[in-house]
């Protein structure tokens, strides 16, 4: 166990004769989770501490009160296909909580008009089934018939910008149209920065098979379809809060808000934290410590500790966003569309990325279930464009009611709004990403008791997320059990 190294502190220390103390730098999704899991591994003995330098929990999990109605403000779904948010709803107790999207199919904005998303594409790259008659132009649609019969140049291993690909493959529509709209909704980011390696792996492990045509490595890598697979997406009934307080009821962490840590430091039993302002710092010494927290942080604090490992994490770049969310008389929406929600293609002259229709996409919160109100979310900011981003909330609400007057004709006044500010919320997954991470990672395994979780890595949806946090906890606690 790590021994108090003597040194005048505020702060607080592991307590001699009990369980390990293991510090979490990070309260989001990723650091929640890594502290139950480091609970239902160590037990009531352990000290867990979880700091994080904001007021709040969550990260870029956030439930507000819309009108007097539960609506997410940051990630509102998860892939309902991958195990881990079900599995720890589950252990919580709250499997009762999940829900599914309503039927409501999504739409697009591209060429001046509205209309269904292409179907048969992987993630914007067409597939030979591929329908794309009203989203790009003759000369496009002709562009992407040719495709296959051309001869594809392509090095086993290879890592390129998906735009850029797309961009010689199939001309400049296809990347500006359908995949800048379908990755900016995940990535906050544009597609010719984006690695095809770490945004569509599928499709790069086709490609290193030798596919004849990127149409045909689309082929390959899409998913085929099943009818029995389930729902895509799934949602938390009453927000992401809901499993919040259930992840830090259960962690039972010393849970410390509004505390930064500014350097973490090696010692001769274990790490430790210098917490808080310059003028009054704390220290915390622990066994273990497992850094939660966006790339930039993680360059700083192990600048020093490891510098390998900051020198990879300097290399993820952030993008920066705005959730723009309104609450409306139903009959003032009454000519917004059946869809679930609207992608923006690049090209389009609007602000907005995407308008999510969240009153007609989850039965939950239609009108007749909650308060006759209709709610719905508008998304700002790409990588690259957090300029545009930089000015009140009041003009970036009216640049978000000017966009749906545009696609929707909505001119009415909500009845509520809020605005969410995402800095530096979504990293990058930029060519070599998965190189970055294997570097990051191999140099946090060479130090003791060291980890890292959290949205930079293998994914930036929720379920990700909490993968690397389950995967960090458990290093730890072997490391801890090899200690002992």
């Amino acid at each position: 166990m790590a021994e108090h190294v003597p040194r005048p502190t505020h702060g607080t220390r592991p307590t001699p004769g009990t369980g390990p103390t293991v510090a979490v730098v990070g309260g989001g999704i990723s650091g929640l989770a890594t502290a139950h899991r480091l609970r239902t591994l160590l037990g009531d003995a352990a000290r867990i501490v979880v700091c994080e330098r904001s007021g709040r929990i969550g990260g870029v999990l956030h439930t507000v009160d819309l009108a007097g109605v539960a609506v997410d403000v940051g990630a509102e779904a998860f892939l309902a296909r991958r195990p881990e948010v079900p599995a720890l709803l589950a252990e919580l107790g709250l499997a009762d909580v999940v829900v599914h999207p309503t039927r409501a199919a999504a739409s697009i904005r591209a060429g001046g008009r509205t209309g269904p998303l292409p179907a048969g594409t992987l993630m914007g790259v067409p597939t030979s089934a591929a329908r794309l008659d009203g989203v790009l132009s003759a000369a496009g649609l002709a562009a992407v018939a040719a495709e296959p019969h051309r001869p594809l140049h392509w090095r086993p291993g290879a890592d390129v910008a998906l735009g850029g690909l797309l961009r010689e493959r199939f001309g400049p529509e296809i990347a500006d149209r359908v995949a800048d709209p379908l990755l900016g909704g995940v990535y906050a980011g544009r597609v010719d920065a984006l690695g095809v390696r770490a945004t569509v792996p599928a499709l790069a492990a086709a490609l290193d098979a030798g596919a004849s045509s990127l149409t045909a490595a689309a082929d390959a890598a899409a998913p085929a379809p099943s009818v029995a697979a389930g729902p895509v997406f799934g949602a938390v009934r009453g927000g992401y809060r809901v499993l919040l307080d259930a992840l830090t009821a259960a962690a039972r962490p010393e849970l410390r808000l509004d505390t930064t840590v500014r350097t973490l430091e090696r010692t001769a039993a274990g790490w430790r934290l210098v917490l808080g302002p310059v003028p009054a710092p704390e220290y915390l010494d622990a066994d273990a410590v497992v850094l939660a927290v966006p790339a930039p942080a993680v360059r700083r604090l192990l600048a020093e500790a490891v510098p390998a490992a900051a020198a990879a994490a300097a290399r993820i770049e952030l993008a920066s966003s705005v959730v723009v969310a309104m609450a409306y008389r139903a009959a003032d929406v009454a000519a917004l569309p059946p869809t679930s929600g609207v992608l923006v293609a690049a090209d389009e002259p609007l602000s907005i990325k995407a308008a999510t229709h969240t009153s007609t996409k989850w039965g939950h919160l239609a009108p007749d279930a909650t308060d006759g109100h209709y709610r719905l979310r508008t998304s700002l900011g790409r990588f690259g464009e957090a300029h545009t981003l930089q000015v009140d909330d009041e003009t970036l609400v009216d640049r978000a009611r000017a966009d749906l007057a545009t696609l929707h004709t909505i001119t009415a006044a909500p009845v509520a709004v809020h605005v969410q500010r995402w800095g530096g919320g979504l990293p990058q997954y930029g060519v070599g990403h998965v190189g970055t991470v294997a570097a990051l990672e191999a140099a946090v395994a060479a130090a003791p008791r060291l980890a890292v979780a959290g949205a930079a890595l293998h994914g930036v949806g929720v379920p990700a997320c909490i993968g690397t946090a389950r995967a960090a906890a458990d290093h730890v606690a072997s490391a801890l059990a090899v200690l002992r």
